[in-house]
């Protein structure tokens, strides 16, 4: 390629970043993704169970009674207090004011002195079915430390350590996020999340604004190729978003939330760039298909669902069908989930996530041409 060609190249990059910069809305919208958006998820969205609403039905009120309801504590449950009846706490439950409503019987405490097994009941608003799982299971953890307590109170026995019997211990070693920090997953996962949308919805946005503007006509008389038109505005979305993510790294992710960078930021950002040309073929076609601003991104987030629901990120691959984890290869996100993790959080170098990174490459060339080859056809 000659110096005329590259000069035309940057030239046009430098012209769509300076219009980018004159666009107030888009540039709004992308420091509102990159900063206010990602803080949000991070610090809105958890995966632990805090201050769930229950209330307690206690028809036994006697000691045992009583010990058991002292262990529903903050910060995971909110106790608000003894419902008076029956279709109180059901009332409560039916206006979704409490997540749970435990039910001890009258008989609580005899049955325990007889070595007679006995239950609680508990019932569960799962129409939230994240919350009712987590409840479900901090209950039933908690139900099996009280019965341990009760076991070792009744033979007298202050230290477990002291009891000479055979036991099995699992010793737990937990790599990369041994806390288990939903702080640390929610703002890489989303800041992926706003890296595909802004890769899909940027491409395009460049294109449709030369539309509405009517320049697009004055592009296709110019001495210009069709890859060198649409060449720039893909140049000029990277450069974008990548300011977007390091301003993102080092303002919100790695600054408020603590999240800790193992892997090389170089690495990430390369990673980065060429999924976001992966994913620019696909803002080509929506710029094909879209005759104004509100349509291309009706139709980005149309193919941002599907991209995230075969990601990866919130189902793992084996847990889905096994005609949606063949689809999961047709999703760059799938590829980028796995190694901006793998870089972010485990230290991972290219030379081990090269196999996937060339897989998303090539998907990447293969979506670049179909959108290529949609806007050459409508530009002709």
């Amino acid at each position: 390629m000659s110096w005329l060609w590259w000069s035309r190249v940057i030239a046009l990059t430098k012209k769509e970043l300076l219009q980018f910069s004159r666009d107030v809305v888009l540039v709004f919208a992308v420091a509102w993704f990159f900063t206010a958006e990602v803080f949000i998820a991070g610090s809105g969205v958890t995966m632990d169970l805090n201050n769930a609403p229950v209330v307690i039905m206690d028809h036994d009120r006697t000691e045992a009674s009583r010990e058991w309801i002292s262990q529903l504590k903050q910060p995971y449950y909110n106790v608000l207090g003894q419902a008076q009846s029956r279709e109180q706490a059901n009332e409560m439950l039916d206006k979704g004011d409490v997540l749970g409503i435990f039910d001890i019987p009258p008989d609580f405490q005899k049955k325990l002195l007889n070595q007679q097994q006995t239950s609680i009941q508990l019932q569960l608003d799962a129409s939230n079915i994240i919350l009712g799982t987590l409840a479900s299971s901090y209950s039933g953890l908690m139900n099996a430390q009280y019965n341990q307590k009760w076991m070792l109170k009744n033979m007298k026995i202050v230290d477990p350590d002291s009891i000479q019997a055979p036991i099995v211990e699992e010793r737990q070693k937990i790599r990369f996020n041994p806390e288990g920090k939903s702080t640390w997953f929610m703002p890489i996962s989303e800041m992926m999340t706003v890296i595909t949308l802004l890769s899909l919805f940027l491409p395009a946005a460049i294109v449709v604004r030369e539309k509405e503007r009517g320049t697009i006509e004055q592009l296709s008389v110019a001495p210009l190729s069709t890859f060198q038109i649409l060449f720039p505005k893909i140049l000029a979305a990277e450069i974008i978003i990548l300011v977007g993510v390091a301003v993102c790294i080092f303002g919100v992710v790695g600054t408020v939330f603590q999240v800790p960078f193992r892997g090389s930021l170089w690495a990430f950002f390369f990673v980065t760039m060429v999924f976001v040309y992966a994913v620019s073929g696909l803002g080509l076609f929506i710029s094909s298909v879209s005759r104004n601003l509100g349509q291309a991104l009706m139709v980005s987030f149309m193919l941002l669902m599907p991209m995230l629901l075969l990601s990866g990120a919130w189902t793992p691959r084996e847990s889905m069908p096994d005609f949606q984890q063949y689809l999961m290869f047709l999703s760059p996100l799938s590829y980028y989930i796995d190694i901006g993790y793998s870089i972010i959080l485990k230290g991972a170098s290219l030379e081990l996530m090269w196999l996937p990174l060339l897989e998303m490459f090539g998907l990447g060339t293969i979506l670049f041409w179909f959108g290529l080859k949609q806007f050459h056809r409508q530009f002709s």
